[in-house]
Protein backbone atom coordinates (compact mmCIF):
# COMPACT_ATOMS: atom_id res chain seq x y z
CA UNK A 1 0.00 0.00 0.00
CA UNK A 2 1.18 3.21 -0.89
CA UNK A 3 1.50 6.49 0.91
CA UNK A 4 1.72 10.13 -0.21
CA UNK A 5 3.52 12.84 2.05
CA UNK A 6 3.34 15.41 -0.10
CA UNK A 7 3.75 18.16 2.22
CA UNK A 8 6.80 16.19 3.55
CA UNK A 9 7.40 13.24 6.36
CA UNK A 10 10.39 13.23 8.98
CA UNK A 11 12.65 10.44 8.33
CA UNK A 12 11.77 8.23 11.28
CA UNK A 13 8.01 8.54 10.56
CA UNK A 14 8.85 7.08 6.72
CA UNK A 15 11.06 4.34 8.78
CA UNK A 16 8.25 3.07 11.03
CA UNK A 17 5.58 2.99 7.44
CA UNK A 18 8.21 0.97 6.00
CA UNK A 19 8.80 -1.28 8.65
CA UNK A 20 5.26 -2.06 8.66
CA UNK A 21 5.00 -2.56 5.16
CA UNK A 22 3.93 0.64 3.47
CA UNK A 23 6.00 2.32 0.59
CA UNK A 24 6.17 6.25 1.23
CA UNK A 25 6.33 8.27 -1.40
CA UNK A 26 7.96 11.66 -1.05
CA UNK A 27 6.97 13.94 -4.37
CA UNK A 28 5.88 16.82 -3.95
CA UNK A 29 2.53 16.87 -6.54
CA UNK A 30 1.70 20.39 -7.25
CA UNK A 31 -2.20 21.26 -5.96
CA UNK A 32 -3.90 20.94 -9.67
CA UNK A 33 -2.30 17.01 -10.63
CA UNK A 34 -2.42 15.34 -7.26
CA UNK A 35 -6.05 13.71 -8.40
CA UNK A 36 -4.00 12.58 -11.27
CA UNK A 37 -1.13 11.12 -9.10
CA UNK A 38 -3.13 10.06 -6.11
CA UNK A 39 -5.32 7.90 -8.64
CA UNK A 40 -2.31 6.55 -10.76
CA UNK A 41 -0.38 5.31 -7.94
CA UNK A 42 -3.32 4.04 -6.02
CA UNK A 43 -2.64 6.19 -2.68
CA UNK A 44 -4.24 5.20 0.16
CA UNK A 45 -3.54 7.67 2.70
CA UNK A 46 -2.24 11.07 1.55
CA UNK A 47 -0.10 12.88 4.63
CA UNK A 48 -0.28 16.63 4.44
CA UNK A 49 0.63 20.08 6.14
CA UNK A 50 -0.81 23.47 5.83
CA UNK A 51 0.34 23.70 2.55
CA UNK A 52 -1.76 21.16 0.61
CA UNK A 53 -5.55 21.49 0.23
CA UNK A 54 -7.94 18.62 0.46
CA UNK A 55 -11.10 19.59 -0.58
CA UNK A 56 -14.89 18.36 -1.61
CA UNK A 57 -13.47 18.06 -5.19
CA UNK A 58 -10.20 15.85 -4.66
CA UNK A 59 -11.68 13.38 -2.15
CA UNK A 60 -14.37 12.81 -4.86
CA UNK A 61 -12.02 12.32 -7.12
CA UNK A 62 -10.02 9.52 -5.34
CA UNK A 63 -11.89 6.37 -4.61
CA UNK A 64 -8.70 4.85 -3.35
CA UNK A 65 -7.91 7.19 -0.56
CA UNK A 66 -9.11 5.60 2.88
CA UNK A 67 -6.85 8.26 5.14
CA UNK A 68 -6.31 11.77 5.43
CA UNK A 69 -3.56 12.78 7.93
CA UNK A 70 -2.40 16.00 8.95
CA UNK A 71 1.20 16.68 10.28
CA UNK A 72 -0.11 19.07 12.67
CA UNK A 73 -2.85 20.28 14.64
CA UNK A 74 -5.52 22.66 12.66
CA UNK A 75 -7.65 21.03 9.89
CA UNK A 76 -8.80 24.14 7.94
CA UNK A 77 -7.24 23.32 5.04
CA UNK A 78 -9.20 19.90 4.83
CA UNK A 79 -13.18 19.59 4.26
CA UNK A 80 -13.16 17.10 7.71
CA UNK A 81 -16.33 16.47 7.92
CA UNK A 82 -17.07 15.39 3.94
CA UNK A 83 -14.25 13.45 4.36
CA UNK A 84 -16.05 11.20 7.05
CA UNK A 85 -18.95 11.21 5.26
CA UNK A 86 -17.58 9.32 2.45
CA UNK A 87 -15.99 6.70 4.91
CA UNK A 88 -12.33 7.97 5.28
CA UNK A 89 -10.46 8.38 8.09
CA UNK A 90 -8.84 11.92 9.16
CA UNK A 91 -6.29 12.14 11.70
CA UNK A 92 -4.16 14.70 13.02
CA UNK A 93 -1.14 14.99 15.53
CA UNK A 94 -2.46 17.69 17.86
CA UNK A 95 -0.05 17.60 21.03
CA UNK A 96 3.36 16.56 18.85
CA UNK A 97 4.07 20.36 18.13
CA UNK A 98 2.52 21.80 21.41
CA UNK A 99 6.27 22.81 23.27
CA UNK A 100 7.43 23.52 19.68
CA UNK A 101 5.42 26.45 19.27
CA UNK A 102 5.07 27.77 23.25
CA UNK A 103 9.07 28.17 22.65
CA UNK A 104 8.79 30.38 19.11
CA UNK A 105 6.00 32.62 21.05
CA UNK A 106 8.83 32.82 23.51
CA UNK A 107 11.36 33.37 21.15
CA UNK A 108 9.10 36.53 20.05
CA UNK A 109 8.56 37.35 23.40
CA UNK A 110 11.84 37.60 24.87
CA UNK A 111 13.52 38.99 21.05
CA UNK A 112 10.91 41.86 21.48
CA UNK A 113 11.16 42.43 24.86
CA UNK A 114 15.20 43.04 24.70
CA UNK A 115 14.73 44.82 20.84
CA UNK A 116 16.90 41.93 19.69
CA UNK A 117 14.45 41.68 16.31
CA UNK A 118 15.60 45.57 15.29
CA UNK A 119 19.13 44.65 16.84
CA UNK A 120 19.46 42.32 14.47
CA UNK A 121 18.28 44.24 11.78
CA UNK A 122 20.73 47.50 12.63
CA UNK A 123 23.67 46.02 13.90
CA UNK A 124 25.06 44.76 10.50
CA UNK A 125 24.06 48.35 8.89
CA UNK A 126 25.63 50.40 11.70
CA UNK A 127 27.32 48.35 14.49
CA UNK A 128 30.46 49.44 13.41
CA UNK A 129 29.76 53.86 13.00
CA UNK A 130 26.55 54.37 15.28
CA UNK A 131 27.82 51.29 18.04
CA UNK A 132 27.19 54.14 21.48
CA UNK A 133 23.98 55.38 19.72
CA UNK A 134 22.33 51.96 19.07
CA UNK A 135 23.23 51.01 22.16
CA UNK A 136 21.22 53.70 24.10
CA UNK A 137 18.43 53.17 21.81
CA UNK A 138 18.02 49.46 22.91
CA UNK A 139 19.04 50.47 26.76
CA UNK A 140 15.13 50.41 27.95
CA UNK A 141 14.59 46.64 27.85
CA UNK A 142 12.27 44.74 29.78
CA UNK A 143 12.03 41.56 32.02
CA UNK A 144 9.40 39.07 31.20
CA UNK A 145 9.46 38.17 35.24
CA UNK A 146 6.65 39.40 37.13
CA UNK A 147 4.83 40.57 33.66
CA UNK A 148 1.08 39.14 33.52
CA UNK A 149 0.59 36.79 30.24
CA UNK A 150 -2.63 36.82 28.70
CA UNK A 151 -3.29 33.16 27.27
CA UNK A 152 -6.81 33.17 24.48
CA UNK A 153 -7.29 29.76 23.77
CA UNK A 154 -6.21 27.48 26.44
CA UNK A 155 -5.59 24.36 24.76
CA UNK A 156 -2.13 21.99 24.43
CA UNK A 157 -0.20 24.60 22.80
CA UNK A 158 -1.50 27.23 24.94
CA UNK A 159 -0.92 25.22 28.52
CA UNK A 160 2.33 24.26 26.97
CA UNK A 161 2.86 28.53 26.97
CA UNK A 162 1.50 28.89 30.24
CA UNK A 163 4.07 26.09 31.46
CA UNK A 164 7.24 28.17 30.19
CA UNK A 165 5.62 31.19 31.65
CA UNK A 166 5.49 30.37 35.21
CA UNK A 167 8.64 29.05 35.12
CA UNK A 168 10.19 32.31 33.65
CA UNK A 169 8.26 33.99 36.69
CA UNK A 170 5.21 35.22 35.14
CA UNK A 171 1.60 35.34 36.39
CA UNK A 172 -1.09 33.75 33.75
CA UNK A 173 -4.15 34.36 32.57
CA UNK A 174 -5.97 33.04 30.19
CA UNK A 175 -9.62 32.53 28.31
CA UNK A 176 -11.08 29.96 26.51
CA UNK A 177 -14.55 29.13 25.13
CA UNK A 178 -14.75 25.14 26.75
CA UNK A 179 -12.19 25.00 29.26
CA UNK A 180 -13.15 26.42 32.53
CA UNK A 181 -10.19 25.65 34.40
CA UNK A 182 -6.62 23.80 33.69
CA UNK A 183 -3.90 22.01 36.13
CA UNK A 184 -0.84 22.76 34.04
CA UNK A 185 2.25 20.36 35.21
CA UNK A 186 6.00 22.12 35.19
CA UNK A 187 8.43 19.83 35.64
CA UNK A 188 11.93 20.09 35.99
CA UNK A 189 15.20 18.86 34.73
CA UNK A 190 15.72 16.64 37.93
CA UNK A 191 12.34 14.60 37.66
CA UNK A 192 10.54 17.39 40.24
CA UNK A 193 7.63 19.53 39.33
CA UNK A 194 4.68 21.29 40.37
CA UNK A 195 0.76 21.72 39.62
CA UNK A 196 -0.99 25.12 39.42
CA UNK A 197 -4.48 25.22 38.52
CA UNK A 198 -5.57 27.86 36.26
CA UNK A 199 -9.09 29.36 35.99
CA UNK A 200 -9.94 30.68 32.47
CA UNK A 201 -11.56 34.65 32.43
CA UNK A 202 -13.48 36.27 29.83
CA UNK A 203 -11.80 37.41 27.01
CA UNK A 204 -12.31 40.92 28.13
CA UNK A 205 -10.75 40.32 31.35
CA UNK A 206 -7.39 39.10 29.60
CA UNK A 207 -7.54 41.84 27.03
CA UNK A 208 -7.83 44.25 30.12
CA UNK A 209 -5.48 42.98 32.23
CA UNK A 210 -2.40 41.55 30.11
CA UNK A 211 0.51 42.74 29.43
CA UNK A 212 1.77 40.21 26.74
CA UNK A 213 -0.90 38.67 24.75
CA UNK A 214 -0.72 35.46 22.74
CA UNK A 215 -3.16 33.70 20.62
CA UNK A 216 -4.00 30.14 20.39
CA UNK A 217 -7.30 29.38 18.47
CA UNK A 218 -7.98 27.66 15.63
CA UNK A 219 -9.36 29.10 12.02
CA UNK A 220 -12.24 31.48 12.60
CA UNK A 221 -14.62 32.91 10.03
CA UNK A 222 -14.21 36.21 12.08
CA UNK A 223 -11.02 38.35 13.90
CA UNK A 224 -10.44 37.45 17.33
CA UNK A 225 -8.24 40.60 18.18
CA UNK A 226 -9.52 43.38 15.94
CA UNK A 227 -10.14 47.59 16.69
CA UNK A 228 -12.96 47.28 19.82
CA UNK A 229 -10.05 44.21 21.42
CA UNK A 230 -7.37 46.77 20.83
CA UNK A 231 -8.94 49.99 22.48
CA UNK A 232 -9.42 47.76 25.91
CA UNK A 233 -6.02 46.47 26.22
CA UNK A 234 -3.32 48.70 27.85
CA UNK A 235 -1.25 50.81 26.57
CA UNK A 236 1.72 49.17 25.75
CA UNK A 237 0.69 45.61 24.74
CA UNK A 238 2.80 43.44 23.20
CA UNK A 239 0.70 40.52 21.30
CA UNK A 240 1.77 37.71 19.68
CA UNK A 241 0.21 35.54 16.56
CA UNK A 242 1.57 32.12 16.31
CA UNK A 243 -1.73 30.03 15.33
CA UNK A 244 -3.91 31.07 12.27
CA UNK A 245 -3.60 33.84 9.90
CA UNK A 246 -6.67 35.45 9.94
CA UNK A 247 -7.41 35.26 13.63
CA UNK A 248 -6.05 39.03 14.33
CA UNK A 249 -7.00 41.80 12.42
CA UNK A 250 -3.69 43.20 10.21
CA UNK A 251 -5.14 46.58 9.60
CA UNK A 252 -6.35 47.06 13.10
CA UNK A 253 -2.89 45.60 14.06
CA UNK A 254 -0.52 48.22 12.62
CA UNK A 255 -2.98 51.07 13.30
CA UNK A 256 -2.78 50.14 17.17
CA UNK A 257 1.40 49.98 17.32
CA UNK A 258 1.43 53.04 15.30
CA UNK A 259 -0.73 55.16 18.14
CA UNK A 260 1.37 53.32 20.56
CA UNK A 261 -1.53 51.21 22.14
CA UNK A 262 0.40 48.14 20.99
CA UNK A 263 4.27 48.40 21.60
CA UNK A 264 5.16 45.59 19.39
CA UNK A 265 3.82 42.28 18.09
CA UNK A 266 5.51 39.17 17.15
CA UNK A 267 3.95 37.38 14.11
CA UNK A 268 4.15 33.93 12.78
CA UNK A 269 1.39 33.71 10.76
CA UNK A 270 -0.54 35.96 8.45
CA UNK A 271 -3.79 36.71 6.58
CA UNK A 272 -1.84 36.77 3.62
CA UNK A 273 0.38 33.48 3.13
CA UNK A 274 2.54 33.07 1.38
CA UNK A 275 2.34 37.08 0.61
CA UNK A 276 2.41 38.60 3.63
CA UNK A 277 1.54 42.30 3.63
CA UNK A 278 5.07 44.76 2.88
CA UNK A 279 3.38 47.20 5.72
CA UNK A 280 4.32 44.68 8.18
CA UNK A 281 7.70 42.88 6.96
CA UNK A 282 8.50 46.43 7.34
CA UNK A 283 7.69 47.19 10.59
CA UNK A 284 10.49 48.38 13.02
CA UNK A 285 8.08 47.19 15.75
CA UNK A 286 7.08 43.88 14.71
CA UNK A 287 9.11 40.29 14.82
CA UNK A 288 8.86 37.79 12.16
CA UNK A 289 8.99 34.24 11.37
CA UNK A 290 7.71 32.80 8.18
CA UNK A 291 4.79 29.87 10.15
CA UNK A 292 7.60 28.23 11.68
CA UNK A 293 5.61 26.96 15.26
CA UNK A 294 6.31 23.29 14.67
CA UNK A 295 9.31 23.36 12.81
CA UNK A 296 11.69 21.80 15.27
CA UNK A 297 13.70 18.22 14.29
CA UNK A 298 12.15 16.95 17.60
CA UNK A 299 8.12 18.16 16.73
CA UNK A 300 8.77 16.44 13.17
CA UNK A 301 9.75 13.43 14.79
CA UNK A 302 6.82 13.21 17.30
CA UNK A 303 4.40 14.31 14.02
CA UNK A 304 5.87 11.28 11.58
CA UNK A 305 5.72 8.85 14.40
CA UNK A 306 2.17 9.70 15.53
CA UNK A 307 1.02 10.03 12.11
CA UNK A 308 2.74 6.32 11.20
CA UNK A 309 1.29 5.09 14.41
CA UNK A 310 -2.33 5.93 13.51
CA UNK A 311 -2.09 4.90 10.06
CA UNK A 312 -0.56 1.53 11.22
CA UNK A 313 -3.30 0.83 13.59
CA UNK A 314 -6.05 1.88 11.03
CA UNK A 315 -4.85 -0.33 8.15
CA UNK A 316 -2.89 -3.06 9.49
CA UNK A 317 -5.75 -4.07 12.20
Amino acid sequence: MKILANDGISESGVNALEKAGFEVLLTTVAQEQLSNYINENAIVALLVRSATKVRKELIDSCPTLKIIGRGGVGMDNIDVEYAKSKGIEVINTPGASSHSVAELVFAHMFGLARFLHDANRNMPLEGDSKFKTLKKSYANGMELRGRTIGIIGFGRIGQAVAKIALGVGMKVIASDTFIGKATVNVSFYNKQSIDVEIETKPVKDVLKNADFITLHVPAQKKYIISKKEFKSMKNGTVIINAARGGVLDEVALLDAINTGKVAFAGLDTFENEPTPEIQLLMHPNISLTPHIGAATKEAQDRIGLELASQIIAILKN
